[in-house]
């Protein structure tokens, strides 16, 4: 019962509330439309003074032109050519000092004598206006205004004509003798127009808009023509013979705040300046005066509701409590019962806690002894690699002190000194890839430098080079452009030492010994391609030729670990090492590495 009784108030209330927003947006509509109407009358009688004052600063501007010295010479004498060149460039001036868009004259049978666009390539001189209504007007004796697009130059504009007698002091009954005529630009206001969100047109008595901000408007009008309409427009050409259509007859999207507007006459030849306010401008004032009535609805709901709250609040509080002096007695009764449980259930939860701590306690001793074994194995590895690496300064250290012991017994101290100054450098070497294997262990970063590629060849050249001497192996190094590159001295001179004992290694038991190492700077990269006289790479090995551990030589010849730390380090300086068969024979190494970049 109460449910429905909620359910019929709930109803009632949001009918009402309806109501009150329907009355809301009704009457917020009605007063936003006069709203928009007053404001765009008064947008309108701006727009209207700015036009008026415009068409009344050119008003007597053909009538004082007739006051010319030559136009009546001119027109009673149009073959005087000087009196005509004259009255041309008169013409000219005047326009261009008052900025109308034309100046002309025109004789009582419609012929143009002279023009201010004389010397334009669409002149008016000898063109014949005689259809056009302001000059049938001005013949007449009468001021002739009109509006429309030139048959000639193509340009709209408005058209201001006075009749021209023969004597200055006009007498009663003198016929016109020509017609003087000033045209001009009514664009300016278009642009200004554009600042307004509104659609503002102007059209002519027949309804056609030929100003407008809504370019798309243009040359239509705002309803059906009638036949009369359409005739006159055909023979005056005053839209240059343009279909004139509906605006109603454009796309949808075109026609976008055509519909209500406000008007003001303005000109002399019924012309009328409409000005088209948002509708959906006032739909949006009025949608939101209904929602604000909407949430004053709402406010009074929620109060309502807060006040129906507090009353029932009270009452069930009331019940609340003897509700809950039955339940304290039922709650006594079931603590008891449940501490039973919950004491079997703690004792059950410290049993299983304690063998999750038991088997925390196993797995993270499982991980650490996995992260010992993971040391071990990173360790081991690295030791490969120092072993490898220190064995050529060890070969260089023996070769350079069998050369002292046979250099001293000669006597020649001044190359057992420069043995040892060798002997000292690699000693150095070895210093410094043992203290690089220590800062890989500490994880900290390596010191780069400019490294000049020619001295660092020379070098490893010179290490090996006793071996080269006793293998009786030729080497040829052919620096054909000097260049440095960004990195460890020490790993590319390791790198390059690698790679020629290797080919050292593969010319050992061929009948033609030979090692080039040639560096060249190629697309913006240092090149050095060390290339041997041997059998070249076997096919099965080039895809594993830089895999760890991978050797096709004797255990006493190596670990297969220098072409994979060699890749290595040519990787960490942003370089590449790549190998091939030679087309001439022999195996090729290619190592190329980024150019220092020096500031320029």
């Amino acid at each position: 019962m109460r449910a429905r009784r909620n359910l019929l108030l709930f109803a009632v209330f949001v009918a009402a509330t309806l109501l009150v927003c329907g009355l809301t947006y009704r009457l917020a509509l009605n007063k936003a439309r006069a709203d928009q109407k007053s404001m765009g009358a008064a947008q309108l009688q701006i727009a209207a003074l700015d036009l008026e004052s415009i068409l009344q600063k050119f008003e007597a501007l053909p009538f004082a032109l007739g006051f010319q010295s030559d136009v009546r010479q001119v027109l009673q004498h149009p073959e005087d050519e000087l009196a005509v060149d004259r009255l041309n460039r008169a013409f000219k001036t005047i326009q261009q000092q008052s900025r109308a868009v034309h100046i002309f004259m025109i004789n009582p049978a419609g012929l143009t004598l002279a023009s201010s666009n004389w010397d334009d390539e669409f002149s008016f001189v000898g063109r014949d206006f005689g259809f056009r209504p302001y000059f049938r007007e001005a013949v007449l004796g009468r001021a002739g205004r009109f509006y429309g697009i030139g048959n000639v130059s193509s340009e709209p504009g408005y058209f201001i004509a006075q009749p021209i007698y023969r004597r200055q002091d006009q007498a009663d009954g003198d016929v016109p003798i020509g017609v003087m005529v000033v045209k001009v630009d009514l664009a300016e206001f278009e642009h200004t127009w554009r600042s307004s969100d509104d659609p503002i047109t102007l059209t002519d008595a027949g309804g056609v808009v030929f100003l407008s901000n809504r370019p798309e408007w243009k040359y239509h009008s705002l309803g059906p023509l009638a036949g009369n309409v359409q005739q006159e427009l055909a023979g005056t050409h005053q839209y240059a013979d343009l279909p004139i259509t509906p605006v109603s007859a454009l796309p949808a999207a075109l026609q976008r705040g055509f519909g209500e507007h406000v008007s003001r006459p303005v000109g002399r030849l019924g012309w009328q300046l409409m000005l088209f306010p948002s509708q959906a401008r006032m739909v949006r004032s009025a949608t939101l005066s209904a929602l604000a009535a909407a949430l004053a609805m709402a406010a009074l709901a929620i109060s309502l509701l807060a006040w129906y709250q507090h009353r029932r609040r009270v009452q069930e509080r009331l019940e609340s409590r003897d509700a809950l002096r039955r339940a304290a007695e039922e709650l006594d009764h079931r603590i008891a019962q449940r501490t039973g449980e919950l004491t079997a259930a703690n004792q059950a939860i410290a049993v299983k806690y304690e063998k999750l701590q038991q088997t925390e306690t196993l797995l993270r001793t499982t991980q650490n002894e996995l992260v010992q074994a993971g040391k071990l194995a990173m360790l081991g590895q690295m030791a490969a690699g120092v072993t490898h690496e220190l064995n050529q300064p060890l070969a260089a250290i023996r070769a350079f002190a069998d050369n002292s012991v046979k250099f001293l017994a000669r006597g020649q101290t001044a190359q057992v000194a420069e043995n040892l100054e060798h002997i000292s450098g690699a000693s150095a070497n070895m210093g410094k890839i043992i203290a690089q294997l220590k800062g890989f262990a500490r994880k900290s970063g390596e010191l780069v430098s400019a490294v000049d590629l020619r001295q660092t060849i020379e070098a490893a050249a010179l290490l090996l080079g006793s071996e080269f001497q006793n293998h009786r192996v030729e080497i040829v190094i052919d620096v054909r452009q000097a260049a440095q590159v960004t990195g460890d001295a020490v790993r590319t001179e390791q790198v390059l030492i690698n790679l020629l004992r290797n080919a050292l290694d593969a010319v050992e038991e061929e009948p033609v010994k030979r090692v080039r190492v040639v560096l060249d700077v190629e697309d913006g990269q240092a090149v050095v391609r060390i290339r041997d006289s041997g059998a070249g790479i076997p096919d099965e090995v080039a895809p594993h030729l830089f895999e760890p551990f991978f050797t096709t030589k004797s255990s006493s010849k190596g670990l297969g670990l220098g072409l994979a730390i060699s890749s290595s380090i040519v990787q960490a300086m942003n370089g590449q090492l790549t190998a091939h068969n030679h087309e001439e024979g022999g195996a090729e190494f290619i190592v190329r590495l980024p150019l220092l970049k020096t500031e320029t």
